[in-house]
């Protein structure tokens, strides 16, 4: 038997310690925060359109609600345009030994698959299967990094997570799981990722699509539909991925971002802010702005951002936004923010150089330091800076609150972004339903 099925049918509330039902409620909260900036994007408007066009309700059949609420459309569809809203703002959290993202596509493919299979779930219960997703999307990640030469979006190993739980709500025999993973393994959108990074548009790091194949595989699998072992998952040598499921809690590695960009420019964000903090320095005489970093985050747009796409896996467009605002939000890198006359004349005076030692400790670690040449000759260096938001460099819970505020206010307004919050916190509360906490999130 794989070691996911029985992982799922075992666990229970009260078998999820106290900080990792809490760590699960900060990935939920902040899941819905970029959830609601996407949700004011071009990406997300298309991929909606196209969900109720291309994967419209069935007249009689499962179906479920977008995330954040709609017409309703087919498992799948809601599956897929939940993941790639999300994904739209890339502001959500993250691992660093899977390069990637396991929520994104998670919690709407896990929404998706209880509302269609019309499960009613209390908050416990909820958190209980956000958990176990963590949990296993995180390994499948890790797992298909191991086995699988070429680098590779998120969606490729999202999918196998969500076809898996859709195969244990659906209350699937060990044969029918195992075809569900084995399919979701096999048509995972294992597309790209360098080639995303190099030429950014909407494809973003595929976890629509990994969403949307899972939970489709998880439904094809219950009507007899097989696929190939799932490798990543039942091969002998994948046993020491596997094997501490429910004892090593690896929710408590995700990472969070205090910045929407790629996690790649965050060190040399940071590391621009350590200089310019408690300096009054005159934007224009800045004459070099040098990066010192790995080789990936060198790969990420260095020029001028023509769309949102590109802003968000750019470095030296966030650098320099940095430097101008003194900060980085979807202010900065959507609408009005990509057209900011200081910004732009900045972009020119940043330039990188690729650090060995940096490389070596990649991706387990992000590092950057940056030398800021002024035009009298003064030379201002910073430390070297990792990322903030990692396990071993926690974002606080102030900023985390503040990153809340930020993303949801000007869309929601205070008053709705505080009942969500408080609903999500509720969640870890007997009395709760996930019922209600979906009215919450969608009126």
């Amino acid at each position: 038997m794989n070691p996911i099925q029985p992982f799922l049918e075992s666990l229970h509330y009260d078998d999820v310690p106290q900080l990792v039902r809490e760590q699960a409620v900060r990935c939920l909260y902040d899941l819905v925060a970029t959830a609601a900036a996407g949700s004011q994007t071009e990406l997300s408007g298309i991929i909606h359109r196209h969900a109720q066009q291309q994967f419209a309700a069935p007249a009689q059949g499962p179906c479920a609600s977008p995330l954040l609420g709609g017409n309703p459309v087919s498992a799948a569809g809601a599956a897929l345009a939940g993941g790639m809203m999300i994904d739209a703002i890339d502001s959500h959290d993250g691992h660093r030994l899977t390069k990637g993202h396991v929520g994104c596509a998670l919690l709407p493919g896990l929404v998706a698959l209880l509302e269609a299979t019309g499960r009613q779930l209390s908050g416990p219960e909820f958190i209980t299967l956000l958990v176990a997703g963590y949990e296993i999307g995180t390994r499948a990640g890790i797992a298909l990094h191991a086995t699988a030469p070429d680098y590779h979006t998120s969606g490729a190993w999202n999918a196998v997570n969500c076809a898996a739980l859709g195969a244990h709500l659906m209350g699937a025999s060990e044969e029918q799981f195992e075809h569900a993973i084995g399919i979701a393994e096999y048509h995972g959108p294992r597309s790209q990722m360098m080639r995303g990074v190099d030429h950014p548009t909407m494809l973003k790091d595929g976890s629509g699509w990994g969403a949307m194949t899972g939970v489709s595989a998880a439904f094809l699998a219950m009507d007899g539909f097989t696929g190939a072992p799932a490798l990543t998952v039942t091969d002998p040598e994948m046993e020491a991925i596997w094997g501490d499921l429910g004892a090593n809690w690896r929710i408590m590695e995700q990472y969070f971002k205090p910045y929407p960009c790629c996690r790649w420019a965050h060190p040399g964000i940071d590391a621009t802010l350590s200089v310019i903090q408690g300096r009054n320095i005159d934007l224009d005489q800045i004459k070099e702005i040098k990066v010192h970093t790995f080789h990936e985050a060198t790969r990420l747009d260095q020029g001028i951002p023509a769309n949102t796409e590109q802003a968000q896996y750019a470095i030296a467009f966030p650098i320099a936004a940095a430097l101008v605002h003194g900060k980085v939000e979807v202010a900065q890198i959507d609408g009005i923010g990509l057209t900011d006359a200081a910004t732009l004349a900045l972009c020119s005076r940043v330039s990188f150089v690729e650090d060995e030692a940096y490389n070596t400790v990649f991706p387990a670690e992000r590092w950057a330091h940056v030398s800021i040449a002024l035009q009298d000759g003064k030379l201002l260096t910073s430390e070297p800076h990792t990322a903030v938001g990692d396990p071993d460099n926690p974002i606080t819970e102030s900023r985390l609150k503040a990153k809340y505020v930020a993303l949801t206010y000007p869309v929601w307004g205070e008053e709705k972004a505080q009942r969500v919050m408080d609903a999500t916190r509720s969640l870890l509360e007997s009395d709760s339903t996930l019922a209600q906490y979906l009215d919450t999130l969608r009126h």
